[in-house]
């Protein structure tokens, strides 16, 4: 008779028979090093931390995700694993987060490895700590998941005598893209190496009979789940990826109170880089969600391909003619980073208005503050472009009597450039309207005219993804739209019987400028792409 075992735990059942004792298969994986790609093309190496805003938008996620009553809304629980059952205390700790971002540390583990004890059901991680600038204090251990659970739900216990409490579970879906572990402060020296093992929590038996297949083997009856190793390779899947021996498909940072918070590694004098890269972040949650989206089948397009005029640098030095050409221009702007390694933290960002010209940019974002108001109300967007805006304008704040040098004067400019690319755009959009409800259009007659063309820009962006550049499309036969001397004689010519030439074309006859607005390590530069976007049309 064979010999059986039948173990029951809440991490796995199993039933084999007795083996001589051996070691547990343990199968070690890594997290890939962070890259910082210098073009888009090579973007896709990158390592996700190393993207634009990947924590303010986690910071974000944490602040909207608390309603009115001071409670998580259901989405919010599922976004970050938290269980039914720990939702207040869950709240407490994703408002604490969010109030206190600003004096928070944050660090990038620097190295991460996964050993799967196959035999044991478990997934140990292992997380190496570059050493901390001061004691950390109520540390808290995000992990962001790239591959989102494929199917069904997971009850996962974190275990570890770094985390406080030492066990803590989390409720992981297809929604779920976060998971927050609660550590234990530092007393003393700090230790450079977490490690915490991670269990699927079952079902009673009773909820598993369906997925369950009884062998009688002599007259006992031993019990063979399916449904676990079902769950354990899910939270493999996530936590590691599909193959074996692949790079980690999580991202974990570690966020505490350190009491110097983030803005000490900007240069002397410059302004905390935290307020900058908040107000950028929230600058790309803004034009994401208050722009048209539009789906595009065809790659992003690399702004480096275009044209341009030699860059110009936006800071202190920067020419009065330059700005006051800038805040009275209606050109589209798009607002990038040259290069992964140059997008945080922002510590450029400085300008040095005169009086009139302060007074100017302030007149002009007030009325464009106007527009978009009337866009918000007209257009039906969305209430997060609306809650976007408003913060917005705390960040970049103009103090009436302001005449010094400061970043929110930079802030300012920033903002007014962003609402007039969106002002631009619903009004191009309403005109293109107009012109398709008015019966006496030519376009509507198939005459050469402006439509628009909107094409996807290149990801390493702020904001927008997109760009209206305009085409020219329709007949030009007599009489010519916007034709010139050499388009009337032309088509007069083939008319008289001579069809070998070729006969006039609807093209673009004048044009706006693209302005893009660049961050790299050597500071903020504007760069303008001429001819970028066709403004009228005629026949040539």
């Amino acid at each position: 008779m064979l010999g059986l075992l039948v173990l029951y735990s809440e991490a796995l059942t199993l039933c084999w028979t007795l083996q001589p004792a051996q070691d547990p298969t343990v199968t070690e994986y890594s997290l890939p090093s962070a890259k910082t790609p210098s073009s888009p093309s090579s973007s896709s190496a990158a390592a996700p931390h190393a993207a634009p805003c990947f924590v303010e938008d986690i910071f974000a996620a944490l602040r909207d995700g608390v309603g009115d009553s001071g409670e998580l809304t259901n989405s919010s629980l599922v976004l970050f694993g938290f269980c039914s059952q720990s939702a207040r205390s869950s709240a407490s700790v994703s408002l604490d987060l969010a109030n206190k971002k600003s004096s928070l540390e944050v660090l990038h583990p620097a190295a991460v490895h996964v050993s799967e004890e196959e035999e044991q059901g478990t997934i140990t991680l292992t997380f190496d700590l570059p050493r901390p600038p001061s004691l950390m204090t109520n540390p808290v251990l995000l992990l962001v998941f790239e591959n989102p659970l494929a199917r069904g739900d997971l009850e996962v216990a974190f275990t570890s005598q770094f985390l406080q409490p030492n066990t803590q579970a989390v409720c992981i879906s297809g929604d779920t893209q976060y998971v927050l572990l609660t550590g234990k402060s530092s007393e003393g020296s700090v230790n450079d190496r977490w490690q915490i093992t991670a269990q699927t929590k079952l079902p009673h038996m009773s909820e598993l009979s369906s997925s369950s297949f009884y062998f009688p083997i002599s007259g006992s009856l031993c019990t063979l789940l399916t449904f676990p190793l079902i769950v354990e390779q899910n939270l493999k899947s996530i936590l590691i990826g599909e193959k074996s021996g692949s790079n980690i498909s999580m991202s974990p940072l570690l966020l505490f109170s350190g009491g110097t918070g983030t803005d000490t590694r900007c240069a002397s004098g410059s302004p905390p880089a935290s307020l900058q890269t908040s107000f950028l972040c929230e600058m790309k949650r803004f034009l994401g969600a208050v722009l048209p989206q539009e789906h595009f089948t065809s790659p992003p397009l690399p702004l480096d391909s275009l044209q341009s005029l030699p860059p110009l640098s936006l800071g202190l030095s920067s020419s009065e003619t330059l700005l006051a050409v800038m805040i009275n221009s209606t050109a589209p702007t798009v607002f990038g980073f040259t290069s992964w390694g140059s997008v945080l933290p922002v510590c450029h960002g400085e300008l040095a208005l005169s009086a009139a010209l302060l007074e100017e940019l302030r007149q002009r974002l007030d009325q464009t503050l106007v527009q978009m108001t009337e866009i918000i109300r007209e257009e039906e967007v969305s209430l997060g472009a609306k809650e976007s805006l408003g913060r917005l304008k705390e960040l970049s704040a103009l103090q009436e009597k302001e005449h010094a040098t400061g970043g929110s004067q930079f802030r300012v400019f920033l903002l007014l450039k962003a609402l007039q690319t969106v002002a631009q755009t619903y009004d191009a959009q309403r005109k293109l309207r107009a012109t398709r409800a008015d019966p006496s259009s030519s376009v509507r007659g198939g005459v050469c005219g402006l439509k628009a063309l909107t094409v996807s820009l290149t990801k390493l962006l702020v904001g927008p993804s997109s760009a209206n550049i305009n085409n020219c499309h329709g007949s030009c036969t007599f009489p010519l739209t916007n034709g010139n001397n050499h388009a009337i004689l032309l088509n007069s010519h083939i008319e008289t019987g001579n069809a070998d030439e070729r006969s006039p074309c609807c093209v673009p006859v004048a044009y706006e400028a693209l302005e893009v607005v660049d961050w790299n390590a050597d500071g903020t530069f504007i760069s303008i792409k001429p001819d970028a976007v066709a403004r009228e049309c005629g026949c040539r």
